[in-house]
């Protein structure tokens, strides 16, 4: 007998259908303005699909913006160096909340999360102060540095769920043969939390990539350091707005992370699916675990 019936499999898959065409249907539309000439997006009757569709606003944006190149090295790069950053902290501070007891922990774990509660906007003054006194301002580190600070506690979060379903025994074995903390942290621990590894950079470069704009036009004015979402609005005009363009180069700029969810899908399912079910093969990960130390 299978686990769901007839009538719940089509509830659920109608149910599936429509929430991916309300997701889905703007970046549709995005895309099919991006084919239309600029003169004919407002066009009455509304039409879906014209003969006078071409990928010409895709050649024409290089000329419109010169750096929108640059633009999206930028993107990618602050996206890159604040997932980096975020990893370098939360690696640590998600051991020590999985493995270790002490006073105030389920304090600062709701702190941790009541700071996620404050939309960026709010601390924009003091983080503008304090990146000046620190002569940060105009730089990549203005942006990457509030960056990580704000997806910092959601990482420790996810990655600190993964780890409590990794068994301890595997750190005993490893501790009764004489592995220091960092040791099994390094070669044991890292090893087997891969997946919940990539599914927390996955989604702080997700965040990263998408919170720039407000921390880019407050805390740099040089156009060689603006990222893509900033950058974009040059296609805007004082009169006019050349929206096809727009739409087109809102289409590249979202290239790079669909490259890297289809290229770490498979990691993602494992590791959402692993964080998720605690059937460890305790023994045998023990025997490989001492081979490891030992060697």
């Amino acid at each position: 007998m299978g686990k769901y019936t007839l009538l719940q499999k089509i509830g659920l898959y109608l149910a599936v259908t429509v929430f991916m065409t309300f997701i889905l249907l703007p970046f549709l539309e995005m895309f099919m303005a991006s084919l239309r000439p600029l003169e004919h997006l407002f066009r009455s009757p509304y039409q879906f699909w014209s003969n006078d569709m071409s990928f010409q606003a895709y050649m024409d944006i290089w000329e419109t913006v010169p750096l929108l190149g640059r633009y999206i090295f930028n993107s990618v790069f602050l996206a890159s160096v604040t997932t980096l950053l975020c990893l370098t902290f939360v690696i640590p501070a998600a051991y020590a909340y999985a493995r270790f007891h002490f006073k105030g922990k389920s304090v600062s774990l709701g702190l941790f999360l009541g700071v996620n509660m404050f939309a960026g906007a709010v601390l924009l003054i003091p983080l503008y102060k304090l990146l000046r006194s620190m002569g940060l301002l105009n730089t990549y580190a203005a942006m990457f540095v509030p960056g990580a600070a704000f997806l910092v506690p959601t990482g420790i979060w996810l990655l600190k769920s993964y780890l409590e379903k990794i068994p301890i025994e595997l750190e005993e074995s490893a501790w009764i043969d004489g592995a220091s903390r960092i040791y099994i942290l390094r070669k044991v621990v890292i090893p087997l939390a891969v997946p919940g590894l990539i599914v927390v950079g996955v989604a702080t470069f997700i965040g990263a990539y998408a919170q720039q704009f407000l921390f880019a036009i407050t805390f740099n004015q040089k156009r060689e350091y603006m990222p893509l979402p900033a950058g974009i609005f040059e296609f805007v005009g004082y009169q006019s707005v050349i929206w096809n363009q727009l739409m087109a180069a809102s289409i590249v700029g979202i290239i790079p992370v669909l490259l890297i969810f289809l290229f770490l899908q498979r990691y993602l399912v494992e590791g959402l699916t692993k964080g998720a079910i605690k059937g460890w093969s305790t023994p045998v990960l023990q025997i490989w675990v001492k081979q490891y130390v030992s060697n």
